[in-house]
């Protein structure tokens, strides 16, 4: 076979099908198209004017109106553009993907002004067959002695055009909806859609229905513009009521002036605004002004902690404006809620990749011509402006906080429990906002203090420097709850931190990788003798059959909880320390925390909460406790702790003689001895166990303890807790 060199063809029988129903993802978007092409002929006849080669005629006013005909199911979209020649439509229309403001903005690249256009590909108009089994187009140019044109097409890639008879240069395209896209031809259903795509085009969009009764509204005479048709001229008399004056007497007083009223036809009323307030500079814009468009555009009635406008011209051009919403949590209701744009057409709410991941939080509008759009002008495209732009607002957006922080400290700390789950998420998923963040990311402590990491690095260094130089910060994430352990950190000259944020769990874990040699340790993780050691630990005094007795009686009283666990123990922790302790594990906790939020770790989250009761056996009532325990039970414990002794010096003694050998070599009479040793040995115990419950049981300082150190923690519920308060008056 000899060499050969061609074109690739595309046959337009097979594209035309994907056209229709494959490059658009929302079905509502060919509203978009088509009101976004109006607006670009109107754009045109504009630069045209500008440059002196058309005058518009007197009264001139831009427009798109669309017109909703459900009787004949029909959907108009009209403009009073550029229009078109019949070459022109043969160019533009039967010539897919070829696009006219692509070549109009070639011609007239060296005059250029500031109108951008907006439909930058020829695929737009063929969205109106997503919708339509017919298309009709009815168009007039402005050159001087055109031929009005007429088009029609059925869906097919046949089509027919002939001279129209169209009167005023523009274009009227009509849909004849299919059976299933009659929607569109409901005149609320419209209403929304071009709410949705096209509240910020640059032209008036006027939305009507066909042959709809006339609707009228009353004005002031002093209202009454050029334009106005007026229906019915009114005067009002003046008002007048009877009243009694500062004598007692009565007069008649005017209480409202003679007017002079017009009922005219109904003014149309714009459902776009062709000035959006990011269009504008920021110097000329109100603070009013700025919470006015949150307000429409959001629906959020709070007020914006802040907002940030943004005006880039190089090395790209962006305008727009990002607001912090009032938000403690609840991330994802609060995603997807900064609208792209590309020069004031709708793109899409889902702005990942133009804007950090945690700014994903933000509300707020950004416009850009620059950003890379697919065909459809439904997605983002990836490419080295995208990164610009997202560095660019990530930068935006640290400075001025930081601006605001340096300024206004005070404002900056007002705002700081709605601003912190945004600095909070930005530092954690990206590493050049943490390393700006960290100079303006506050620390709050139980008394409502805020201090920088640094500053707080400063205060609690002398105090809270472990034996091992490690620094370690408390927190709480309750102050309720954890009231008592708060009160016995500062009570030993500690400084407590409040982190009772959505994303403190993951921050304490991100902030001990980040900050050298320092450790957070919740509040109520362990006594607080224990919180920051500070020095070896002095060995319990407490013998060991004590300790056992004690936790055998405390253990056997403790409430069976669903996926609860408790260990008792013994330590000395003062007189004036309190008699019973539940403490948790930092952790053990802490693991069962993140499981909640990150995916992975799923099995902490089913294990159960493991606690700690502490016994402080340098209390009086536990000492209390513990004399009567062995008063009570001391002659009934004596013969089976002897037994235990001697079972256990038999177990030690055969587990001594098999060390070191393998299974095989030991003797079946030895294993069989030392399984019925340890049969025995936790039969004793048991027997141990169930005399120290038995005494606990009818001990009901036992119980009280245990039911105030629940009390404490929020864990006394239910019967418990009504049994607790039987209890407290009967002990009262």
């Amino acid at each position: 076979m000899s060499a050969k060199h061609g074109s690739l063809s595309i046959n337009s029988e097979n594209i035309f099908p994907i056209i229709k129903k494959w490059l658009y993802s929302d079905h509502d978007i060919f509203v978009r198209e088509m009101i976004s092409n109006g607006c670009d002929a109107i754009t045109k006849l504009r630069k045209l004017e500008v440059m002196g080669d058309y005058t518009f005629p007197e009264g001139y006013k831009p427009a798109v109106n669309v017109i909703v005909d459900p009787d004949q199911k029909t959907l108009k979209f009209i403009d009073n553009g550029i229009g078109m020649t019949a070459d022109e439509v043969e160019e533009y229309i039967t010539q897919i993907a070829f696009s006219g403001a692509t070549e109009f903005l070639e011609k007239y690249k060296d005059k250029t002004t500031d109108d951008q256009m907006i439909g930058h590909f020829g695929l737009g108009f063929y969205s109106a067959f997503m919708v339509a089994d017919e298309v009709h187009i009815d168009t007039l140019s402005y050159k001087e002695g055109s031929t009005p044109v007429h088009w029609t097409c059925d869906g097919g890639t046949e089509y027919e055009m002939a001279d129209g008879n169209k009167t005023e240069p523009g274009t009227e395209i009509t849909l004849f909806l299919n059976e299933e896209s009659l929607e569109f031809a409901n005149e609320y259903r419209m209403r929304e859609v071009i709410e949705k795509y096209c509240s910020f085009m640059p032209v008036n969009i006027y939305l009507s229905k066909e042959n709809a009764p006339q609707e009228y509204e009353t004005i002031d005479e002093a209202e009454l513009r050029d334009d106005d048709v007026i229906v019915e001229r009114i005067h009002e008399e003046a008002k007048t009521e009877e009243k009694e004056n500062d004598k007692g007497e009565k007069e008649v007083v005017e209480v409202s002036p003679a007017k002079d009223k017009v009922k005219i036809n109904k003014r149309p009323v714009s459902l776009s605004d062709p000035e959006p307030l990011w269009m504008k500079h920021p110097n000329s814009c109100t603070d009013e002004e700025y919470k006015e468009f949150y307000r429409k555009v959001f629906m959020d009635y709070k007020e914006p902690l802040f907002w940030i406008h943004l005006n880039v011209d190089y090395p790209f051009h962006l305008t727009g404006i990002l607001y912090f919403p009032k938000v403690k949590s609840n991330i994802d209701l609060n995603k997807n809620k900064i609208q792209l744009y590309c020069n004031q057409v709708y793109v899409t709410d889902s702005v990942e990749g133009i804007v950090p991941d945690f700014l994903t939080l933000l509300h707020g509008v950004l416009d850009s011509p620059d950003i890379p759009l697919n065909v459809s002008r439904s997605y983002l495209q990836s490419d080295s402006n995208v990164k610009k732009i997202s560095t660019y607002i990530s930068k935006k957006v640290s400075d001025r906080l930081q601006s605001i922080f340096k300024n206004d400290r005070a404002q900056f700390e007002e705002k700081w429990n709605d601003l912190k789950i945004f600095i909070n998420y930005g530092m954690l998923t990206q590493e050049d906002f943490y390393d700006k963040a960290q100079k303006f990311a506050l620390f709050t402590d139980t008394d409502g203090k805020h201090y920088t990491f640094e500053e707080y690095q400063t205060l609690i260094k002398d105090n809270q420097t472990d034996k091992d130089k490690n620094l370690i910060y408390l927190y709480a994430n309750n102050k309720d709850e954890q009231f008592a352990y708060i009160e016995a950190a500062k009570n030993k000259g500690y400084n407590v931190l409040l982190m009772d944020g959505q994303l403190d769990v993951a921050m304490v874990s991100m902030l001990e990788q980040k900050l050298e040699k320092s450790r957070f340790t919740r509040v109520d993780s362990d006594v607080v003798d224990n919180l920051i050691v500070k020095e070896d630990k002095k060995s319990d005094v407490l013998e060991a059959s004590k300790q056992e007795a004690l936790s055998a009686a405390f253990k056997s009283q403790l409430p069976k909880m669903e996926k609860v666990e408790f260990n008792v123990m013994t330590q000395a922790l003062g007189e004036n320390g309190s008699p019973v302790m539940i403490t948790q594990s930092e952790y053990m906790r802490r693991m069962k925390e993140m499981a909640n939020i990150q995916a992975g770790m799923s099995f902490y989250g089913e294990m159960p909460d493991m606690f700690n009761l502490v016994l402080n056996s340098d209390h009086k009532l536990v000492k209390e406790v513990l004399a009567d325990e062995e008063k009570e039970c001391s002659a009934a414990i004596a013969p089976i702790q002897t037994e235990l002794e001697d079972v256990t010096k038999r177990r030690d003694a055969l587990k001594k003689k098999q060390e070191g050998k393998k299974d095989e070599d030991i003797p079946t009479a030895e294993k069989d001895e030392l399984n019925d040793l340890d049969k025995k040995w936790d039969e004793l115990k048991q027997q141990k166990d169930s005399i120290f419950a038995g005494y606990a049981g009818k001990n009901k300082v036992v119980r009280q303890l245990i039911d105030l150190a629940l009390l404490q923690n929020n864990m006394l519920k239910g019967e418990a807790l009504n049994n607790f308060v039987k209890r407290s008056i009967e002990l009262i």
